[in-house]
């Protein structure tokens, strides 16, 4: 059964923060908050995790799983992205919304969207997801918390504990963190294309 982390949201005391680290760097699957709804996150070389999160979603292999980034700085180790995509990336992070980017050849394949080579990219306006971040030193892999059938994100810690308890390993509970996923935006062509409109203001691309 899942353990359950009382994080504050504004202020994520470190100490539980770095149990939230030691999971990740273990191999374990964590249901954390975000800016948007609750995710689930985990260590990007863990090629067993992913099969996991697969599992739980039920997701296709043609599903982009997000790279969970602290800013920009780490973008260039996952994807490629010319001067105005970067600069549309600058204005809109950290922020509410997933992009999805070519990726380099530094990113595992099996996280990768097989036929277009794509990836998602995201930095959040959460501390506890900053915080978790920080603690790392390095991205991890993420999935909104949206299970098989349903529409919306996962959205209270004590549903996902009795849903979930056997299938992650921790469970972060930090609050309602909002209802609605990101708003998905596809930067791999010459413009913008908004992909999935969510809790992103999506003005700027349309």
């Amino acid at each position: 059964m899942a353990r359950l982390l009382d994080i504050h949201p504004d202020n994520p005391q470190p100490r539980l923060i770095k149990q939230v680290g030691e999971v990740l760097r273990a191999g374990g699957l964590v249901a954390y908050p975000t800016d948007s709804s609750y995710a689930i996150g985990w260590h990007m070389g863990d090629q067993r995790a992913v099969k996991e999160v697969q599992r739980i979603r039920k997701t296709g292999k043609d599903h982009n799983f997000t790279v969970m980034c602290r800013d920009l700085s780490e973008l260039a180790s996952y994807a490629r992205v010319d001067n105005w995509v970067y600069r549309l990336l600058k204005s809109h992070t950290p922020g509410s919304y997933t992009f999805i980017l070519q990726a380099t050849r530094e990113v595992p394949r099996r996280v990768l969207n097989p036929k277009k080579k794509t990836i998602g990219l995201r930095v959040p306006d959460h501390a506890v997801s900053q915080a978790i971040l920080e603690e790392l030193g390095e991205p991890m892999m993420s999935s909104t918390l949206i299970l098989p059938g349903e529409d919306m994100p996962m959205t209270d810690a004590s549903e996902i504990l009795h849903r979930l308890g056997n299938d992650v390993d921790l469970i972060v509970d930090s609050g309602n963190c909002g209802i609605y996923p990101t708003t998905v935006v596809e930067l791999t062509g010459d413009y913008p294309v908004v992909a999935r409109e969510g809790c992103g203001d999506v003005s700027d691309f349309v």
